[in-house]
C-alpha cells in the first residue's frame, strides 16, 4: 500500500466492533471503519487529518474514491487490524 494514494486492495470483509472511544488520527494509512453521527457507516483509508478536515479514500463497494469530511461528524472509528494491548 502506498501512503500517497488509495490502497491497492479492497477493505477487509469483516467489519470490526464499534469501540467506546476512538480517534481518527490513530488510524492514519490503515483500513478504517467509520461510524458517522448521522448516516451509514463506511470503510475509509485516511491520509490526512487536520483541524476541521479529514481526507483520504472512501470505499464505494467496488473502488476507492477520494473523500473528505469534517471530523466533528464522526461518532466512532475502528482501524483494521484492531490493535491489541500487551
Amino acid at each position: 500500500m502506498s501512503q500517497y494514494g488509495p490502497p491497492g486492495s479492497p477493505p477487509p470483509a469483516t467489519i470490526p466492533r464499534k469501540p467506546r472511544n476512538s480517534y481518527i488520527i490513530d488510524c492514519m494509512y490503515s483500513y478504517t471503519y467509520v461510524w458517522p453521527i448521522n448516516g451509514r457507516p463506511f470503510w475509509f483509508y485516511p491520509t490526512s487529518v487536520e483541524y476541521g478536515a479529514v481526507s483520504g479514500y472512501r470505499w464505494t463497494g467496488s473502488f476507492w474514491t477520494f473523500y473528505g469530511f469534517d471530523p466533528r461528524f464522526i461518532d466512532q472509528v475502528a482501524c483494521y487490524p484492531v490493535p491489541t494491548l500487551y
